[in-house]
């Protein structure tokens, strides 16, 4: 217990000092290769798990909706799962296994070379240096990865539902469109925007925590995509929880069917 409760203000003072680096002069030019390793190079991966995510959707839905006459509504079913729940919740999951996980062993390493001790002899804050960037690059990149795969699992929603199970194109995207609107894909990239932020600042914290030598780096990647999963699965809990109470009223300021 009083270890939990260590590791919690810990990691409090971690996310402090973060957000006063950003305020004090971080230099967004560090960002530059980290957008194209954790964004660029995570295209496939989520265009990949975004079309299958669709498909397998749009196989188990067809099936529940068929039995009640109901099967043109399937581009409804998936569309909004897609936009509001699967889409960034597994998009987030497969960055912070791919991301974090890279984060969080890169930065054990130089922990355990002595690297991280160079920077601070020569007065380089590790956390401006090495944190921030991280942070912020996934904090920008996993909402617009999860645009990718919501476009990859719409796209492959309606492949299933249109050459498999023989659905008319039309009725497809005419349910679809009616039942989705604005607001649903700001609560799909809202949720991402947390499980991108936390997917950096986890990572980075275990990073820059590890002990143990070369098995220690192991330890660190499964620590931290063990803890960044856990912490979307509860995060999407309680984002879900507050969307399902203002979701009628801002449906309806925002010209929504629902």
């Amino acid at each position: 217990m009083l270890g939990a409760v260590e590791s919690a203000g810990s990691f409090a003072m971690f996310v402090a000092q973060v957000v006063f680096s950003i305020r004090h002069g971080f230099r967004w030019s560090t960002m530059g290769p980290l957008l194209v390793e954790i964004g660029f190079k995570s295209i496939g991966v989520v265009l990949f798990t975004g079309c299958f995510i669709g498909m397998v959707l749009a196989v188990q839905a067809h099936m529940q909706l068929a039995a009640y006459g109901a099967a043109t509504r399937l581009g409804q079913m998936v569309n909004l799962s897609v936009i509001r729940e699967l889409g960034p919740v597994l998009a987030a999951t497969m960055l912070a296994g791919r991301v974090g996980g890279s984060i969080s062993a890169e930065i054990a390493t130089m922990r355990m070379s002595e690297q991280i001790d160079a920077l601070s002899c020569l007065g380089v804050s590790p956390i401006r240096y090495l944190a921030v960037p991280r942070f912020l690059a996934c904090l920008i990149l996993v909402p617009v990865l999860t645009v990718f795969a919501n476009f990859m699992g719409i796209v492959g929603g309606w492949l299933v539902a249109t050459k498999i199970h023989g659905i008319d194109s039309y009725h497809y995207w005419q349910h679809a469109s009616q039942s989705v609107d604005p607001w649903d894909h700001i609560m799909g990239i809202t949720k991402a925007l947390f499980f991108g932020g936390s997917i950096g600042l986890i990572s980075c914290h275990v990073g820059l925590n590890a002990s143990g030598g070369a098995r220690g780096v192991g330890i660190a990647a499964t620590r931290a995509f063990v803890i960044s999963f856990l912490t979307i699965m509860m995060m999407d809990f309680f984002l879900g929880l507050f969307f399902s109470r203002i979701t009628p009223f801002m449906s309806q300021i925002m010209g929504g069917s629902q």
